[in-house]
């Protein structure tokens, strides 16, 4: 998993810190495709970390991926959905995420390291609630 964050650019320094769940997603028949995790903060899940393979691109499975782990968040308590991303904003834009100014995230979102420096100034906050 760290590698294939690392080769996407993705911080990997807070991924051992407590209260971070990462899953590995893998097809029916066992291969690997892809990466996710979340924070959960109460009502908020700060979603991070997503990575799809290179091999499993553009077959839907980033989409399938966000499924299951608001799914897993919202089976935690989790009502809303918050993440940060440099450069996959029109993915989840297409996927019922909406961009929202920084400073109206949750404090709780705003206090992690991924938003305290981990990701940079410019990076995209968006929000989705979590309905099943």
């Amino acid at each position: 998993m760290v590698a294939a964050l690392q080769a996407e650019g993705l911080p990997t320094d807070d991924l051992t810190d407590p209260g971070r769940r990462f899953f590995v997603y893998r097809t029916l028949s066992g291969e690997i495709v892809g990466y996710a995790g979340h924070e959960l903060y109460g009502p908020d899940a700060f979603l991070r970390s997503l990575v799809v393979l290179p091999a499993a691109r553009g077959k839907g499975i980033g989409k399938a991926i966000i499924a299951r782990l608001t799914r897993r968040a919202f089976d935690e308590g989790a009502r809303t959905a918050w993440l940060m991303t440099t450069g996959a904003a029109d993915f989840f834009e297409g996927i019922g995420f909406k961009r929202v100014e920084r400073a109206d995230a949750p404090k709780t979102i705003l206090n992690t390291r991924q938003a305290q420096g981990l990701c940079p100034a410019s990076a995209v906050v968006l929000k989705r609630a979590i309905r099943l």
